[in-house]
């Protein structure tokens, strides 16, 4: 029975954070994709125009923290007085934002 229960709970903890990365790859494709394209490559008009980060760099991943990425998406980023990177944070909920950081450190090659 010890058993059984185990791997439900197992089970359960697994499909949760399969929805996770789902759900982030869902947030990247609506909110983040437009710019920093769907690769994370930046290759996308818009990305370009703003001269988006190739997320898919190690070292550009290797330039920021998960720290500094979460602030970056709720803040937005201003370069110069120009806004670069709108802010997320009255769209997103800390969570959102959390898994989002995730899936940006797995767009590296």
């Amino acid at each position: 029975m010890k058993t059984i229960v185990t791997l439900v709970v197992s089970l359960l903890i697994a499909s949760g954070m399969s929805v996770r990365a789902a759900d982030a790859k869902a947030l990247w494709d609506a909110n983040c994709a437009q710019c920093h394209g769907k690769t994370g490559n930046a290759d996308t008009r818009m990305g370009k125009t703003l001269n988006a980060k190739d997320l898919t760099s190690p070292s550009v991943q290797a330039g920021f923290t998960d720290a500094k990425a979460t602030q970056s998406i709720k803040e937005g980023v201003k370069e110069n007085g120009k806004t670069t990177m709108k802010a997320f944070g009255g769209k997103l909920s800390d969570d959102d934002i959390k898994a989002l950081v995730a899936y940006v450190r797995t767009l590296k090659k």
